[in-house]
């Protein structure tokens, strides 16, 4: 069938044209989306902070994203990476800070992580048990910019911008200080020792340390530092002294300082300057005395316990001190003997012109030369005496004996020499020691074998004696009872004649008989006679000569009676 023949023609009608939109309104919510986000992205862009990294030795506690950056405990950065350096030497933080916290990012900025923490100086970072490790950040005071810092292993004992003065300790002795071990004034903890280097080359331990405002202002030119480390015990010529600075300083180490007593206060201290740790104040006292005079002491007795550094006394006056012991051993090329003909040791002493009010220069040293040497040969002589008996401590004693001067003065050297004496503690133990070299001279053997022999002769001697008492004995009662017989007989007749002599005794003396009446004539007589001799007894009393010149005519003053005197 032909289609085209059957196909029905359709009958044309007009179409309804609608204009279309040009944007639908659904597409403002991904517009609106868009403008937020991109406003987001400004206001986050426009308010970060700076990226920084920083060093660590490890990682310990950290995590990213979740370990904060904190200053005064306040939040100002976080954590975003964790990096391993190169060779495992150690890693690399990178953290993003607050834009309100980047002025902190200078170049004496220092970081590092809190973590519990027990020391002699307190505990510390307790609250990180719950909340976990931080990094704190201590700002500097440089104005230069930095962005990577190196952290520090442990807090720094003094923040920066702290108020105070930086000093450096020197010590080259025994004892040593750590990190925040405390700077003692008066008792009171007054600053902090920061860190220590050590010269190799010097051997020398240098300490950078820290004393805070207002108590910097005592650091002056004259101020000396000494160790105050525990409780110290000192046994010297002295006696015994207890030192220790405060309670702090019997847990660790510690120094003080101060002035010592009779020296000005000098000019404060404003910059960084060097001081010298002493081992105790009166080292630190001394150290003032710069100028001396060196003589040689020759000694014959034993100087155990002689130590350098022991005083040199004139009259209990400290003059000087010991220097040098072992002369021996510093002998020069001056061909000088290693002991003298009486095997005497070389002992080097000094004598200090400021311990005796002379200036502390070559003037007060010459001074103080030209008296010595006249004292010298005006008969000074020095002498070792025992300052402690318990210890055994010696020091020089100088005195003076006019009556042993000399005419010149030997040298040992290049130092003068002082003469020396024997003291009284050696003269009496030499004086015991020839007594028992003479004890120990005596035939002590042969004394006692005839010694033997005599006890021998005496104790026969006694036992005849013994028996020559017994006999006596025996003949002394026999005659004690013959002696008894005869006494008893003899008393009785005595004592019967001794009563009838008393009977006519009585009777002559009694009233109205011839023996009473011549008795009562005589005291009547001598009363008369004592009468008459009162005159002449009063004259004898008042003029004891009158009996050989002429009294004169004049009456014997008499005391004359008060009212007061009894009658």
């Amino acid at each position: 069938m032909n289609t085209e023949q059957t196909e029905t023609p359709l009958t044309a009608q007009a179409a309804d044209v609608k204009p279309l939109k040009s944007i639908s309104s659904i597409w403002l919510i991904p517009f609106i989306a868009v403008l937020i986000g991109g406003w987001m992205v400004y206001y986050q862009w426009s308010n970060e902070g700076p990226l920084i990294t920083i060093q660590f030795e490890s990682a310990e506690g950290m995590e990213a994203g979740k370990t904060k950056i904190k200053s005064r405990h306040v939040n100002v950065g976080e954590v975003t990476a964790i990096s391993l350096n190169d060779g495992s030497a150690g890693v690399t933080i990178t953290a993003r800070l607050a834009k309100n916290a980047a002025h902190l990012l200078i170049e004496d900025t220092d970081f590092w992580v809190v973590s519990p923490q027990i020391t002699h100086t307190g505990v510390s970072g307790l609250s990180t048990l719950i909340s976990g490790v931080y990094i704190e950040v201590s700002p500097g005071v440089n104005d230069q910019k930095r962005t990577d810092f190196i952290a520090l292993v442990d807090p720094p004992v003094t923040p920066a911008g702290t108020p105070g003065l930086h000093i450096t300790l020197n010590s080259n002795d025994q004892f040593a200080y750590s990190k925040g071990d405390p700077i003692i004034y008066k008792g009171l903890t007054v600053g902090r020792f920061e860190d220590i280097y050590f010269n190799f080359e010097e051997r020398i331990v240098y300490y950078n340390a820290f004393i805070k405002a207002p108590y910097h202002e005592l650091v002056t030119s004259n101020t000396k530092f000494w160790d105050v480390s525990g409780l110290q015990l000192d046994l010297t010529a002295d006696g015994l002294s207890v030192n220790t600075g405060n309670f702090e300083t019997l847990l660790t180490n510690g120094v003080t300082f101060d002035v010592p007593e009779g020296m000005a206060h000098g000019k404060k201290i404003t910059e960084r300057t060097d001081f010298n740790i002493y081992d105790d104040y009166k080292t630190a006292s001394d150290e003032r005395y710069k100028e001396s005079i060196k003589y040689v002491v020759f000694v014959s007795d034993s100087i155990r316990g002689l130590r350098v550094g022991a005083p040199v006394e004139y009259r209990g006056i400290h003059v000087g001190q010991v220097e040098s012991v072992d002369m021996l051993q510093k002998q020069d090329k001056t061909n000088q003997p290693l002991f003298t003909d009486a095997i005497k040791i070389p002992v080097l002493v000094s004598f200090q012109p400021g311990r005796v009010g002379l200036p502390d220069n070559q003037q007060g040293v010459a001074r103080m030369q030209q008296q010595h040497r006249l004292w010298v040969k005006q008969g000074l002589k020095a002498s070792l005496k025992t300052g402690n008996l318990l210890t055994g401590s010696l020091f020089i004693d100088m005195q003076h004996y006019p009556d042993q001067p000399v005419d010149t003065i030997d040298q040992y050297g290049d130092y003068a020499v002082i003469p020396t004496i024997d003291d009284g503690f050696s003269q009496i133990t030499k004086k015991a020691g020839q007594f028992m070299d003479s004890l120990n001279d005596l035939p002590l053997e042969r004394i006692s074998g005839n010694a033997n022999q005599l006890m021998e002769e005496f104790t026969q001697t006694a036992k005849a004696l013994t028996d020559t008492a017994k006999e006596l004995q025996g003949a002394s009662k026999n005659l004690e009872a013959l002696l008894s017989d005869a006494n008893q007989q003899q008393v009785s007749q005595q004592l019967a004649d001794a009563l009838k002599n008393v009977a006519t005794l009585t009777r002559d003396i009694s009233a109205g008989s011839t023996g009473y009446e011549d008795l009562r004539k005589t005291l009547s007589a001598m009363t008369q006679a004592m009468h008459e001799l009162r005159p002449l007894l009063k004259q004898l009393k008042h003029q004891p000569n009158g009996l050989v010149f002429d009294p004169g005519t004049q009456d014997p003053i008499e005391p004359k009676k008060h009212s007061g005197d009894p009658q």
